[in-house]
């Protein structure tokens, strides 16, 4: 069952393709965007970890407060070879520094803009001189003997410090 926002964006966007489509080649400018090829992935290839077999409780898992959070910054801390430190809007008026070891996966420049999940009430933990506020929450999994991993990216329309539940 589909809610009424959901059934709302599909009609408005069903009325806009059908506009488009009257309009024809009316306007150069008019005509949508090519849609960008899917590249296909052969998940035979890929090994995930074991599901945890210890369940955790429903209060325990509601302490856990997870965010949407927008990259200002992000650059390489110096003397080191995994960690990137990122400077993030989490909604609420001040930065949040987070250290992640996930150099080996993405260049600093191509995450500024992006929106990420994080998880924003750890302990502060000191890395490399630096206190990291939080956890970046990413998928990993391993390919054909090689450890891969994406950070978890979110829709931009969703405004930093949103609460995921």
């Amino acid at each position: 069952m589909k809610s009424q926002g959901a059934a709302k964006n599909e009609a408005n966007n069903a009325a806009q393709a059908a506009a488009s489509s009257e309009n024809g080649a009316a306007s150069a400018s008019a005509a949508p965007a090519a849609p960008e090829a899917v590249e296909d992935i052969d998940f035979s290839k890929v090994k995930i970890e074991p599901l945890f077999e210890e369940e955790v409780d429903f209060e325990t898992f509601s302490k856990s407060d997870f965010r949407a959070v927008k990259v200002k910054a992000c650059e390489a801390v110096k003397k080191s070879k995994k960690l990137l430190q990122f400077t993030l809007d989490d909604g609420t008026g001040n930065d949040r520094t987070i250290l992640s070891g996930i150099h080996a996966y993405y260049e600093p420049e191509e995450l500024v803009g992006k929106t990420l999940l994080a998880i924003t009430n750890l302990p502060p933990r000191p890395m490399m001189g630096i206190e990291s506020c939080g956890m970046l929450i990413s998928a990993v999994h391993e390919e054909e003997g090689e450890e891969k991993l994406h950070l978890i990216m979110l829709d931009n329309h969703i405004p930093a410090g949103a609460k995921m539940y």
